[in-house]
């Protein structure tokens, strides 16, 4: 065999002999995109401290990630469909690499949003190529599990950017999480060249560029709308983002109704299976990157963990999800997906409710079965849906299928970061002031304090910092009534210190209990209306037909149409466990 493959994988007369080396290379290649987005979130306090970051600054910081990753996907998934499915994965690697190593080196937050920004572009190449090789390399009766190791690597991501960007931070700045993706990178373009055989549409007509385009800005719009107006108020910029989106949302779906060959039938979501799938990845990792954004936040910060030390205790969750995937692998085709996915949701919802029993007293030992059990619960949920997701797709929109799998995820936990954080803040802000109230803190420290926990334990910090200068001052008082003078006020500035820092920790974790407490109605209410969707045993007939129609309607070629329909027989019985 060649050291680098050349051969297509539609080329071969059996299945490819090295897919499982191939499956590592796809799997580390999503473990980049995932963990440049998570591995920030330890890194986000020195970064503010080195380039004194606003409340604002920071939030794009993080999202500036997000916007051209969700918004992009769909378009450059139906490219790689139609050019390079390897291509794209490539490509975006490079952007990737090229993006870690300008983030390196810059220092105003103006340059790292703008390197944010073109990582999100990589990332958006790489998701939809990862899922769309995957299928294209594995045969139909392997595709499950393949599609359960990388669920799993999903979620192990998940929780290891914190611990590799943690470990990176006890020694070096937050430069070096950039500078981490690009060995791993280089080491992924290798094996996409040595381990990934080339795939592309066999057959793919023109792309369908104005509704790419469509899609670009009703989803950009939304990304934007979700993070702008929770975070910084619903004035103009926000009001006018949901407006664009809306507006290119209906464009979007009068335009795809319309074309014979559209970027994405949006006539799949007319089907039970395909959008309950898809409401359950938004709605699951809506929960899942909610907690996370705030879990880590109470390590740090309440708990005094460093970054490594909250990487390391992260781990159970990510050991869970491997664990939960592989249970999945083995009991999803005896009793069905349907049952997998309701059961990994009502799980999450118990892990979120265990949370609400947090309070300032609480130590790690409380986070742990929360922890484990959501970890579980990801492993359950996740593959069993993005196999019927890719199911619903012919071999011409593999690209396409994985993009939209990813684009819900990303809306998802667009919306937890957004929604669930927002209700953090306020919650915060509010039990803040209950805490303090009566307190002889200035209104300004009270404002810096409430903007966030990090602030309020700045604010701590500054008052016992003044106390310790007005004891060093009261060793060199002149007098002994100005020395207890001086020791008398730096006495009640350190009383007021701890005072502050236990205010701080108590709204924080007042928070985190109510903001896990709305994270859990949100994700019931979810588990409902999914397994009302999901379709029942005996539904495959149904299920087959509607999107053998679907491919009839929107004009897809013989060939691909019988490939969509046994996909759509796939997904009832992965759904139904009609094995």
């Amino acid at each position: 065999m060649p050291l680098l493959i050349k051969e297509p994988v539609e080329r071969m007369d059996r299945p490819y002999a090295r897919r499982w080396w191939a499956l590592g290379v796809l799997c580390l290649s999503l473990l980049i995109a995932v963990m440049a987005n998570t591995a920030l979130t330890v890194a986000a306090p020195d970064m503010t401290m080195d380039l004194g970051l606003s409340s604002s600054d920071l939030q794009w910081v993080i999202d500036a990630y997000t916007v051209p990753y969700a918004a992009l996907m769909l378009l450059l998934g139906a490219i790689g469909d139609k050019y390079s499915r390897r291509g794209a994965l490539v490509l975006g690697l490079v952007i990737m690499s090229v993006g870690a190593g300008a983030g390196a080196m810059v220092d105003s937050s103006t340059a790292v949003i703008v390197v944010r920004a073109v990582m999100g572009v990589g990332a958006a190449l790489i998701m939809p190529a990862t899922l769309s090789l995957l299928a294209a390399t594995f045969p139909r009766a392997e595709r499950a599990k393949a599609i359960t190791i990388w669920a799993a690597t999903s979620g192990i991501a998940i929780a290891a950017g914190p611990l590799i960007a943690g470990a990176l931070l006890r020694d070096n700045g937050w430069h070096s999480t950039f500078l981490i993706n690009i060995p791993v990178a280089v080491l992924a373009i290798v094996g996409a060249f040595v381990l990934v055989p080339p795939s592309k549409a066999a057959q793919h007509g023109r792309i369908d560029y104005v509704g790419g385009l469509l899609s670009v800005v009703w989803v950009g719009s939304l990304i934007f709308m979700i993070i702008d107006g929770p975070h910084f108020g619903w004035g103009v910029r926000a009001v006018s983002a949901a407006v664009v989106a809306g507006i290119g949302l209906i464009a979007f779906i009068i335009w795809e109704l319309k074309h014979p060959r559209p970027v994405l039938d949006v006539r799949k979501f007319t089907q039970r299976g395909f959008a309950g799938s898809n409401l359950a990845v938004a709605l699951f990792f809506l929960a899942v990157f909610g907690a996370f954004y705030y879990l880590t936040q109470h390590l740090q910060f309440v708990l005094d963990y460093d970054p490594l030390e909250t990487g390391i205790r992260m781990l159970p969750l990510a050991g869970a999800v491997f664990v939960g995937s592989a249970v999945t692998g083995i009991l999803a085709p005896r009793i069905g997906g349907k049952i997998m996915v309701v059961a990994g949701m009502v799980g999450g919802t118990v892990a979120l409710a265990l949370l609400t029993q947090i309070e300032a007293g609480s130590t790690y030992a409380d986070f742990v079965a929360p922890l484990i059990i959501l970890g579980l619960s990801l492993g359950f949920a996740v593959s069993p849906c993005t196999d019927v997701i890719m199911g619903a797709f012919p071999e011409s929109e593999l690209g396409v299928g994985g993009a939209v799998n990813d684009t819900s995820l990303e809306l998802g936990g667009s919306l937890g970061i957004a929604v669930l954080g927002s209700v953090l803040a306020n919650s915060y802000s509010s039990k803040l002031a209950e805490e303090t109230s009566g307190s002889k803190l200035p209104a300004s420290a009270l404002d810096t304090a409430q903007d966030s926990v990090g602030a309020g334990n700045g604010v701590a910090q500054g008052i016992a910092e003044q106390a310790r200068a007005l004891s060093e001052k009261a060793a060199g008082a002149s007098s002994p009534q100005e020395a207890a003078q001086l020791k008398a006020q730096a006495q009640e500035l350190a009383g007021g210190a701890h005072q502050m820092a236990d205010a701080v920790r108590s709204a924080f974790s007042d928070a985190v209990a109510h903001t896990s407490l709305v994270g859990a109605v949100i994700l019931g209410v979810g588990t409902v209306a999914v397994a009302a969707l999901l379709p029942r045993a005996g539904a495959r007939k149904a299920a087959s037909g509607a999107i053998s129609e679907g491919v009839r309607a929107g004009g897809t070629d013989g060939a691909d149409g019988d490939r969509a329909e046994g996909g759509a027989e796939r997904e009832s019985e992965y759904v139904d466990g009609g094995r």
